[in-house]
């Protein structure tokens, strides 16, 4: 048998029964525990019960933080979402994680992508050097802009999705969901992005791609040049000088559901949705347990919104995940 508590358990069963026969003493020696060790176990059904209540209540907690709007989350997710409730709640990931063990409750482990969509390269003269070679965290807020496109599954047929990511603070600062992967909707991408955030821009930011034709293209060259933004490419075929942006399309993919859209419109919505999710209330451990936007704003200005634990030193605490 398992722990003495299963056996404990076990015995004031069988005593239950009006048929049983069997002493105290006798199942005690059957099940290998002593008397007193019933006894006492029996003694602490209350304290028992109690816990079990307070079990209870933490974990509707727990189970609102994880439904919040929609999308599943990890323990961590879920500890950051507490700290955000209103009033706040500050309870520790191992109680979290113990707590979804044991109302088995579980959130789905991202597989790695099989099918890694490997750019290729327009033969021209076009192509920018990798000015990035991986620093994307070590220029500071809005210095590297990461883009690229990915395709999203719903109903049988695809949508595109064109979005431009701020590599240190994970903000995303434009996006387009389009039909097709003509050339326009990348281009508007990074119009957006010199409408709504062009002031808080140098001629030190870089924005950094793969090697596809869009980014390739005359008219994207030139939209970057007369913003005054320096353009940056990975190599060739290597999916790991632009790893921050796979890894926002790997998360995106893991947690929308396009199950029930019938249309473009409906993917739309669902894909907008997610995105102000991201921003502003998918909250990321290696970001103070903020979401990208409140992390923005806490570098900007220094004021750290979660008042139930301590200030980052840094901004980012060591162990990010």
């Amino acid at each position: 048998m398992g722990k003495a508590s299963v056996r404990f358990e076990v015995i004031q069963e069988v005593l239950s029964q009006h048929e049983n026969e069997l002493s105290v003493s006798l199942l005690c020696e059957i099940a290998g525990v002593s008397r007193s060790g019933y006894y006492s176990w029996l003694k602490a059904e209350g304290a028992r019960q109690a816990r079990e209540e307070k079990d209870r209540a933490d974990f509707a907690l727990v189970l609102e933080a994880y439904r919040f709007r929609g999308y599943q989350k990890g323990a961590r997710s879920i500890y950051m979402r507490l700290l955000h409730s209103d009033p706040p709640v500050q309870m520790n990931v191992k109680k979290i994680r113990r707590l979804m063990d044991k109302y088995g409750l579980f959130c789905p482990i991202r597989k790695a992508n099989p099918y890694r969509r490997m750019a290729k390269a327009l033969e021209t003269n076009t192509v920018a050097g990798n000015l990035l070679n991986r620093g994307f965290e070590a220029h500071g807020v809005r210095k590297v802009l990461l883009t690229d496109i990915t395709y999203v599954p719903y109903h049988g047929t695809f949508c595109y999705l064109s979005t431009i990511l701020d590599a240190f603070t994970k903000q995303v600062l434009a996006y387009r969901v389009s039909e097709s992967l003509e050339i326009d909707f990348v281009l508007e991408t990074v119009r957006s992005l010199v409408r709504e955030h062009g002031i808080s821009l140098s001629a030190e930011t870089l924005i950094h791609s793969d090697q596809g034709c869009h980014y390739t293209s005359c008219q994207f060259i030139q939209i970057v040049r007369d913003a005054q933004l320096r353009q940056s490419m990975s190599r060739k075929g290597n999916c790991w000088d632009n790893a921050p942006q796979e890894s926002f399309f790997g998360h995106m993919k893991d947690e929308v559901d396009l199950s029930g859209s019938r249309d473009f419109p409906d993917a739309k919505a669902v894909i907008d949705d997610w995105i102000d999710y991201y921003n502003n209330d998918r909250y990321q451990w290696q970001l103070a347990r903020l979401s990208p936007n409140e992390y923005y704003t806490y570098i900007m200005t220094g004021e750290y919104p979660l008042k139930l634990i301590e200030e980052p030193a840094s901004g980012r605490p060591s162990d990010s995940s």
